[in-house]
């Protein structure tokens, strides 16, 4: 649900409505409540509850940096790494994509994107990288689904796709590096427009 952008930033979670709504008893949510803040979605605040994670720009912009660097090792090790499976569920997954991309469909392509990046980093078999990227992306989520939503930005972000995957499938190491960080650093100049109000492919 916070994922999808239907819990917002900020927003109180109340343990027994949730509990209800999901027709558990209020101990599942519980545990969900100290899982989910874990992975940085939630935080919680003594006598007053739990809520949805806010992070600021310039907090946004720090995750962005890391993520350069993560992205660009990911897109090296699996360019010297990938198998004919590996790079067939990916290719399954743009496809995916392309078709939300058609539909304008920007909960399900959001959604997908997730699913495709996560996928890329599980490919390397690093459990440490992958925990680390998905800690990272949480906190990121509804500042990249902000993104996701301008006009015109589904078309730049398939396309961004397609050509890291045909880099990691011609084994090109330096290549699939340099393109993954690109892609994040170009994502990440899509959200500093998306905050100043501009068209995100404005040069």
């Amino acid at each position: 649900m916070i994922l999808a952008g239907e819990l917002s930033s900020g927003a109180k979670l109340n343990e027994a409505s949730l509990a209800e709504m999901l027709g558990i008893s209020r101990g599942p949510v519980r545990e969900a409540f100290r899982a989910l803040e874990e992975s940085g979605l939630v935080r919680q605040e003594k006598n007053c509850g739990v809520f949805v994670r806010q992070i600021s720009l310039e907090e946004a912009d720090e995750i962005y940096e890391i993520r350069e660097e993560l992205e660009q090792l990911v897109g090296r090790k699996l360019a010297a790494t990938i198998t004919p499976q590996q790079l067939k569920e990916l290719r399954a997954l743009l496809y995916k994509m392309d078709k939300m991309v058609a539909k304008e469909n920007v909960g399900g392509y959001y959604l997908l994107n997730l699913e495709f990046h996560d996928l890329l980093v599980s490919q390397t078999g690093n459990k440490k990288l992958l925990a680390t990227y998905r800690r990272l992306v949480n906190e990121l989520n509804l500042y990249r689904r902000n993104t996701l939503e301008q006009h015109g930005t589904l078309p730049v972000s398939t396309r961004e796709h397609h050509e890291i995957i045909d880099q990691i499938a011609f084994g090109n190491v330096d290549a699939a590096g340099k393109i993954m960080r690109q892609h994040v650093i170009d994502s990440r100049h899509r959200m500093h427009r998306v905050q100043a109000g501009m068209n995100p492919d404005s040069p």
